[in-house]
């Protein structure tokens, strides 16, 4: 049985790996490494510091990173200029749901190497651009090649590393590097390695050096000043023409954004519908569930974006909570009818997760649209 301790140190891990994520679309590089690192880290931190069971650790991580992978893919709509990477990240983002998705379903590891997680280190290169240089300046053949040579380089062998040859990084130095066993604390390690360590350092401080000299000696000059905030520089879109955008979208329910909106809750709620206790509903029963409460969600918001609604982002998640709890609570009157039964903290929970996907989808879509539409203009000059 878990102790108070681990419940704490689990809880905590997991209220990271939520909340950090949530300052992707303003700060995407911090926050996007941030997460990164606690995804790396907490299988770690659950061996060493909890006894914790980790028979079920891998659904429980695919689950929880593409949570904040969903969020980064959002940024992209709000943040990015280059409409060749939107399309790039988009085709990622979704090669990598589909592969995680089969993974949950069917437990084979295999499938996480044949659909690598390329999305990630993509947005993380499209940001590391944007920190200088404006990335309209990148071409679609640099799309592309970026996105083939983090495909094939760094993530096929990276996801073979794990996921195939289920190898821990820290045990390979530990025997491989340093000859000693892996249970030898890293304090004894650099106590007996103390030259090999100091010319680590001095290593890695070359490196940053050699770095900053190439970016701002052989690099193009800098567009503008560094930063991390997304909207330092501000936006290649008016407000009012976002406005115009919902408007015109507020006309139509049935469109290619309700499609994508229903395809991406859908599928994230499915996979964690998997990792989810005593959740017994079919794959099925569960994306027909979120898809009714993406279109009466749709239909609703679009009523009060035509009645000239307005709202900060924090107002309309609480709102669409509150809605979408009405239509679940529907939802569960129906779902005994199915042979299906879900349990009550977990759909509280799914709710809040759809709530929170379908609120930034709304916010960010229409910004990806007016940019869409703007250079639609300017190719018909």
């Amino acid at each position: 049985m878990s102790s108070t301790s681990d419940l704490l140190i689990l809880f905590l891990v997991i209220a990271l790996r939520l909340l950090v994520p949530l300052a992707i679309p303003r700060y995407p590089i911090p926050a996007g490494i941030a997460a990164l690192v606690i995804d790396g880290v907490d299988q770690t931190i659950f061996q060493k510091f909890t006894t914790l069971p980790l028979a079920g650790y891998q659904g429980y991580d695919k689950a929880l990173d593409i949570y904040y992978l969903s969020i980064e893919y959002l940024s992209t709509l709000r943040n990015w200029t280059n409409l060749d990477a939107v399309l790039m990240s988009r085709f990622l983002f979704y090669y990598r749901l589909v592969g995680v998705l089969l993974f949950e379903l069917l437990q084979v590891r295999a499938l996480l190497l044949f659909f690598p997680n390329t999305f990630e280190y993509f947005f993380l290169f499209y940001e590391a651009v944007r920190l200088r240089w404006n990335p309209k300046r990148l071409s679609a053949t640099a799309v592309v090649g970026a996105a083939f040579a983090i495909w094939v380089f760094i993530k096929v062998p990276q996801e073979y590393w794990i996921h195939i040859a289920q190898l821990d990084i820290t045990d390979t130095i530990k025997q491989g590097l340093f000859g000693v066993p892996t249970d030898t604390s890293w304090e004894e390690i650099v106590r007996d390695n103390i030259p090999f360590f100091l010319g680590l350092i001095a290593l890695i401080a070359l490196l940053i050096a050699v770095l900053y000299w190439f970016v701002t000696r052989r690099l193009p000059p800098a567009d503008w000043s560094f930063s991390f905030d997304a909207d330092a520089h501000g936006s290649d879109v008016q407000t009012d023409e976002v406005i115009a955008v919902q408007q015109a979208k507020a006309g139509r329910v049935w469109d290619t954004e309700l499609f994508e909106k229903v395809v991406l809750v859908s599928l994230v709620t499915v996979i964690f519908s998997r990792i989810l206790p005593n959740a017994q509903a079919s794959v099925a029963t569960v994306a027909i569930g979120v898809a009714v409460v993406i279109v009466a969600n749709t239909a609703i918001s679009e009523l009060l974006v035509r009645r000239g609604a307005r709202w900060g982002a924090a107002v309309e998640f609480a709102v669409m909570v509150v809605v979408h709890a009405l239509i679940v609570a529907l939802f569960f009157a129906v779902l005994p009818f199915t042979g299906g039964s879900i349990d009550t903290p977990a759909t509280l929970f799914a709710v809040l997760l759809v709530t929170l996907l379908v609120t930034l989808y709304d916010r960010f879509r229409p910004c990806y649209l007016a940019r869409r539409s703007l250079a639609t203009l300017r190719n018909g000059e």
